[in-house]
């Protein structure tokens, strides 16, 4: 049996310390089955028309609970890696079943602080991307997949995935 190296366990146990109360109840969200592509271009086609609406040029990325793409969709002109960006944004929700703004929040350390004060040990984790833009998508209590968003600013790209996963809930 393989064990997982102390810190590694130590650096889960301290993001999940220093993640909001509403991210850390995400933890308990079981994962369904995969979000279908007709849903997830719905969530992308909203992301975009936000993007757009506010003159942001964005890649959209929509995967399964597992991080396997689905959809993806950009606007031209965007900045080419964003869309690498949009889809390490959108897996990191979907495996660590978390927005991923708890990793930016954690790693900036609390508002206020001078010079910030945070979590280094959030850059260890694989796959964690600690910029806003990446959320789960939630079906009937259960994780679906994730959105990921990338090429504005980092607040700019979590509105364009908060519109992406409200667009499903109309």
């Amino acid at each position: 049996m393989r064990r997982t190296p102390l810190i590694l366990r130590l650096a889960l146990l301290s993001v999940a310390a220093l993640a909001p109360l509403a991210v850390r109840a995400q933890l308990a969200i079981p994962y369904g089955a995969a979000i279908p592509t007709e849903t997830a271009r719905k969530a992308a086609a909203a992301a975009l028309a936000e993007g757009k609406k506010n003159g942001w040029t964005v890649a959209v990325a929509v995967v399964d609970p597992g991080g396997v793409l689905v959809y993806f969709e950009r606007h031209d002109g965007t900045q080419n890696a964003s869309s690498e960006v949009s889809q390490a944004k959108a897996r990191s929700a979907a495996t660590f079943k978390r927005p991923t703004k708890a990793f930016e929040e954690a790693l900036a350390g609390p508002a206020g602080t001078a010079p910030p004060v945070g979590r280094l040990a959030i850059l260890g984790l694989p796959g964690a991307i600690p910029l806003d833009g990446g959320l789960p998508i939630v079906v009937d209590g259960k994780i679906v997949g994730a959105i990921g968003v990338s090429g504005a600013t980092s607040a700019q790209d979590g509105q364009c995935a908060k519109a992406g996963v409200e667009a499903l809930g109309k």
